[in-house]
């Protein structure tokens, strides 16, 4: 990867790169860290981020979980245990407390650290002998979390299921066992649940209401749409597209499927975006090559 840096400037005392391959005013958080910097999430507040760090490059495990001070630039390690450790970009930080999915032994299972806990303090939610659960979110309440479900060893086929955080609901499945369904997103309204659905070699992100009923097709037409969350008032998505671009950049689109704007501009990848609660800035994960193919990505920051 090679970034060339126009220049600096201060942002709330945080000094921050602008690549000269951006089309808008993105900056690369300076965040002193080796590795691949992914789904970065908002704080309640707005005042920090929680992120996955995969040690060995792009989506090459082990990852550890961060969160990040966007004015102090306090760095604050959270989880590392030598496995895959990855929480998803929106509701994944509610009430003080994250969520994530961990691969420690013996399979993937959802887990919660307090925001301010110490590395070792996760307590994890979820145990079934042959399911595996993948990327959590919570929902505004914070005593609910959803997440991607798969049969053990069974890579395709995910089902979006919930389930209680205090353990007093059965596992609920929300979307059919036949059909493709993953990285759900809880709204901050609590009545709807968005995923993204593989049909016909092609991803596309759906909404369903909060019981599983009601699935709607959002997007259409506009490419492979991947890594999607709520606006902040719950009535429009940001989501990842390759349409029209070499690889992908950030769109938003209204959850009836009207008005998609593309909303980042780079040559290059940009994808995995949360919003703040506030609606006025982004984070996501993004490098001026295909993440695939690379040693990592790093975070950008865009004011809206």
């Amino acid at each position: 990867m090679i970034v060339l840096t126009l220049f600096s400037c201060k942002k709330d005392e945080e000094e921050l790169e602008i690549s000269n391959t951006r089309g808008d005013s993105g900056v690369t958080l300076n965040i002193p860290l080796s590795g691949s910097l992914q789904n970065p999430s908002f704080a309640p507040d707005g005042e920090q981020i929680v992120f996955t760090r995969f040690v060995n490059g792009y989506n090459q495990e082990p990852a550890e979980i961060y969160s990040f001070n966007l004015t102090t630039n306090a760095l604050h390690l959270l989880v590392s245990d030598g496995s895959g450790n990855v929480n998803l970009p929106g509701s994944s930080w509610n009430n003080g407390k994250i969520v994530f999915s961990s691969s420690r032994e013996p399979h993937d299972e959802i887990f919660i650290v307090a925001e301010d806990g110490q590395n070792g303090d996760e307590i994890q939610i979820t145990n079934r002998a042959n399911n595996v659960a993948y990327e959590p979110t919570f929902n505004p309440d914070g005593d609910w979390v959803v997440f991607e479900s798969h049969i053990l060893d069974v890579e395709g086929n995910g089902v979006v299921t919930k389930y209680k955080v205090d353990g007093t609901s059965s596992y609920i499945a929300l979307t059919p066992q036949g059909d493709d369904c993953r990285q759900p997103n809880w709204s901050p309204l609590g009545d709807k649940i968005l995923y993204q659905k593989m049909e016909n070699n092609q991803w596309n992100i759906w909404v369903i209401d909060a019981d599983g009923s009601n699935p709607v097709q959002v997007t259409s037409n506009i490419g492979n749409c991947t890594d999607a969350s709520f606006t902040s008032d719950g009535l429009g998505i940001v989501f990842s597209s390759d349409y029209e671009v070499d690889i992908a950049n950030i769109y938003q689109i209204n959850i009836d499927g009207s008005n998609a704007e593309k909303i980042t501009s780079f040559d290059g990848y940009d994808g995995a975006v949360s919003i703040s609660n506030s609606g006025d800035k982004l984070v996501f994960e993004s490098i001026n090559a295909d993440p695939d193919e690379s040693t990592g990505t790093k975070i950008v920051l865009l004011d809206l």
